[in-house]
């Protein structure tokens, strides 16, 4: 029965069920609603809790005290308006990726997007596509379906008349129609969407610590600020608005708000400017994923070769003919359907020869390592490669290895005298031909690996050829030690030794799919940050779990599926810009997170300690906006928009920690020195609080200038105009902010204050850095 001229719905019944709501809408879209966008920098736990004080301060009558309120509008809505502009760029690059399916419609095949496949529909899948919708085959060609993304199992299973298709598998071998049974609402995709595309999330180091400092903070903040309006309302028996005032600055210091928009906001426009070079980014995370990648794996073909493949000789074995052996690989090459790189380059050379009927069929599959067909007069034929279908002693092999050494690839052609169609197995293999095809290496393939070379990033080739071809292709576009290749017919099954291999050689040949997988493992375990670049159904397992899996646009359904990253001009080369791009985003991030955890961290610390001593907290609300504006808000963004790709080889929590902490602690000594200094000379709340204001001011700054080190033209400048600014705001509005005149003579003290913290602080970060040296040994001493 001919499918295309017998199977397939009419217009009509196509419209029939989209009426009835019978359509495989996806609910499986990266980008999000204007709805959700609004919601998520509105309706925060933090945003709620900045409303909460306001209220508070509000009923006290202090309102110059609720400037704190404006910082969390303007933060809301440029989060809402940058996210909606990446959106609209998004959602015009999806197009580019979204799954498509071939469907049977009015007797004729046409491509239509995953989402408007409706039941019964007949669908053509072929070697590559991922299954968008349950379905039951109606006619195998050897079809072979990977299920792991669901199962976790990645054995290939033989699909056959009447069997299910589940959505989110993927067909690995051969092709066949299908019949969809289940859509919308009832298909199984629409309840196991993320086990459909089940990969690891991308590792977001930096993302990972900041959600735990916001979980504690979310914990600590309301107990702390209760502890500390018990202690106010001791300190300020006969003024509950001045301990109200003075308790919402407590807290309001607590509360890294701009952290979360800046962490938020520069993930967001990382996506849109990663976008812009034609990179989609499916996982945010994923930005710093790939700029922490210390170890970058390829597969060969589409990455240092451009994929294109032409077939370069025969050299005929034996006492055959010339003319009989391009009459059987015109068979070969037409008679299968799965069209790949490789077809497509035998059909280039070869010609369909006519009065072949087909009795069985093996599909090639990159575990099988070659095809089969039977014939019903003209005998049975295997083409693959020739390591997997010769023995060792086998002569023949010596001549494959010569060509091999020159970057070419060998296939054998072979006669047999079985093609098990079921058990997807052959029969002994009496060699014919070899089929010599060469790659084209790309032009900027040899710039692209210098490239990760001086950023230090190890590259390991993994791919299918074998491993001397792959080496000297390597080699020919200048890998650094391509000359160290492994047949990985040849790795062992432990562990520790696998890993030791991995990091040993650089090129990986003979490699099935799920060796790339425990390859990617391996690296893992031995605490590496590992992509992985690839674009057909074969490296799906080692996209999947890489920490940042990137794809080709230009490859197989399942492989972008699996990917975080996908390069939408399917080119290698712009991984350079796009690594970049991630690097200087996540460098800004960690230099000007210490900023924000260095007010968060004195905050918390100074509410405790002021708290237990009863004693006035030492800010206003008021004040804290002012110090927050300057020496946060404005240099972190600024310092955000430089663009700086030096990595810190720490690891984003400790370069943090050793520059918040210090800063911090001297902030904390400085505060309560003050407090028990006020009290030995008797300051009054007015001088209190005019030598908390300036010399914090003053280490705030000191912060901005370390942050900002090394000084280069456009650091130095920002540093010095926001401090200058804030003594200038203070010259000419003292009272506005409830402090005497700073050329006053009850001021002067705070000269010495303020110079000597510059030593206090340097003090404490030798004393942080000498902790990390003594916790180093002890770690070692332990291994």
């Amino acid at each position: 029965m001919d499918i295309i001229e017998e199977q397939g719905l009419s217009t009509q019944e196509v419209q029939e069920r989209i009426e009835k709501g019978q359509i495989n809408i996806s609910q499986d879209n990266i980008s999000k609603t204007k709805k959700q966008i609004i919601l998520e920098h509105t309706l925060t736990y933090f945003n709620l809790l900045n409303i909460f004080l306001a209220g508070i301060i509000i009923s006290t009558g202090r309102w110059t005290n609720l400037t704190f309120m404006g910082v969390v509008t303007i933060n809301a809505l440029v989060g809402i308006y940058q996210e909606l502009k990446v959106k609209k760029i998004i959602d015009q690059l999806t197009v580019v990726t979204v799954k498509k399916v071939k469907v049977v419609r009015n007797h004729q095949e046409k491509i239509i997007p995953i989402n408007e496949l409706v039941l019964d529909d007949v669908i053509y899948l072929e070697n590559g596509n991922q299954i968008g919708s349950d379905c039951v085959v109606i006619e195998s060609r050897g079809m072979e379906v990977n299920e792991s993304m669901l199962t976790g199992e990645s054995k290939p299973v033989k699909k056959k008349h009447g069997n299910e298709l589940m959505s989110g598998s993927f067909v690995v071998a051969g092709s066949g129609y299908a019949r969809v049974i289940r859509v919308g609402n009832d298909n199984y995709s629409t309840q196991l969407v993320h086990k459909a595309k089940h990969k690891n999330k991308a590792s977001s180091e930096m993302k990972d610590a900041i959600e735990k400092i916001i979980k504690v903070l979310s914990f600590v903040i309301v107990p702390v600020g209760i502890i500390l309006f018990i202690s106010q309302m001791a300190a300020f028996p006969n003024d509950q608005a001045t301990a109200i005032v003075k308790t919402v600055g407590g807290v309001i210091g607590m509360i890294p708000e701009g952290l979360v928009l800046l962490t938020s906001l520069s993930f967001i426009l990382g996506v849109g400017k990663l976008a812009r070079k034609k990179a989609l980014i499916q996982e945010m995370e994923a930005i710093e994923a790939l700029a922490r990648v210390n170890i970058l794996c390829l597969d060969k073909t589409g990455t240092i070769t451009t994929g294109e493949l032409e077939v370069e000789d025969v050299v005929v074995l034996g006492d055959n003919s010339n003319q009989n052996i391009e009459t059987i690989m015109g068979a070969m090459a037409y008679y299968f359907d799965d069209i790949n790189s490789t077809q497509k380059a035998l059909r280039d050379y070869f010609q369909k020869p006519d009065g072949y009927q087909v009795t069985a069929m093996i599909p090639f599959s990159s575990q099988r390592k070659m095809r089969a067909i039977a014939f019903q007069e003209q005998g049975q034929y295997v083409l693959g490669a020739p390591e997997f279908l010769l023995g060792e002693d086998d002569p023949i092999l010596r001549q494959v290895n010569a060509f091999s050494q020159q970057g070419l690839r060998v296939l054998l052609l072979g006669r047999t005298d079985k093609v098990d169609e079921d058990n997807s197995q052959i029969g002994h293999v009496f060699p014919m031909a070899l089929i010599i095809i060469h790659d084209c290496i790309r032009k900027e393939a040899k710039d692209t690996l210098s490239f990760f070379e001086k950023a230090g990033v190890e590259i390991r080739i993994l791919s299918g050829d074998n491993p001397m071809t792959v080496s000297r292709v390597a080699q020919l576009a200048g890998l650094k030690n391509g000359d160290l290749y492994i047949d990985a017919t040849t790795l062992p099954e432990d562990e520790i030794e696998l890993q030791n291999i991995v990091k040993h050689y650089r090129v990986f040949g003979r490699v099935k799919p799920e060796q790339k997988q425990q390859i990617i493992k391996a690296c893992q375990l031995q605490g590496l940050v590992v992509g992985m670049v690839g674009d057909g159904v074969n490296d799906v397992l080692a996209l999947k779990d890489a920490d940042c899996g990137i794809a080709m646009a230009a490859g197989s359904d399942a492989a972008k599926q699996a990917a975080h990253i996908v390069l939408l001009d399917s080119n290698f080369a712009s991984m350079k810009a796009i690594v970049n791009e991630g690097r200087a985003i996540i460098a800004d991030i960690e230099r000007v997170s210490s900023l924000y955890l260095t007010k968060t961290i004195y905050s918390t610390v100074l509410c405790l300690i002021f708290a237990a001593l009863k004693m006035s907290y030492p800010f206003t609300p008021l004040q804290l906006s002012l110090i927050s504006g300057l020496a946060i808000g404005i240099p972190s963004f600024l310092l955000t928009l430089e663009r700086s790709s030096q990595l810190s080889s720490q690891g984003f929590l400790k370069h943090v920690i050793s520059t918040a902490v210090p800063c911090a602690m001297t902030m904390i000594v400085y505060m309560l020195g003050i407090g028990i200094l006020g009290q030995w000379l008797h300051f009054d709340a007015k001088m209190y609080s005019t030598y908390y204001f300036l010399v914090a001011g003053f280490i705030s700054f000191l912060v901005v200038f370390i942050v900002c080190m090394p000084l280069n033209r456009l650091r130095a400048i920002v540093a010095s105009i926001i401090t200058c600014l804030f003594y200038m705001i203070l010259l000419v509005m003292p009272n506005f902010f409830g402090i005497y005149p700073i050329i006053s003579w009850q001021v002067v003290w705070t000269i010495p204050l303020c110079a000597s913290s510059i030593f206090v602080m340097g003090a404490f970060k030798e004393f942080i850095r000498y902790l990390y040296k003594q916790h180093e040994k002890r770690i070692l001493l332990k291994r």
